[in-house]
């Protein structure tokens, strides 16, 4: 049950990221979604959502190795 629970957590940031770089490349085609008004305004929603994504998913990995000793000796906790 645990890991449905650690999957959930992991999926819901990669969809957020996906649609980032969904809203970032329909603005590159010109394609305006409908709750948006600004094309620019998608653009940087688009890569808010990314690196908010990206930010997470990768701050989940980083405390995960960290925990189990898997990072550099820089990275380690004293």
């Amino acid at each position: 049950m645990s890991r449905i629970v650690a999957l959930m957590i992991m999926l819901i940031p990669g969809i957020l990221a996906a649609l980032g770089i969904k809203l970032m490349r329909d603005m590159t085609f010109g394609i305006l979604q409908y709750p948006i008004p600004f094309l620019s305004l998608q653009f940087v929603l688009g890569l808010f959502l990314f690196i908010g994504g990206l930010g997470f998913i990768a701050g989940f990995v980083f405390y995960r190795d960290r925990k189990r000793n898997n990072v550099q000796q820089r990275f380690r906790k004293k």
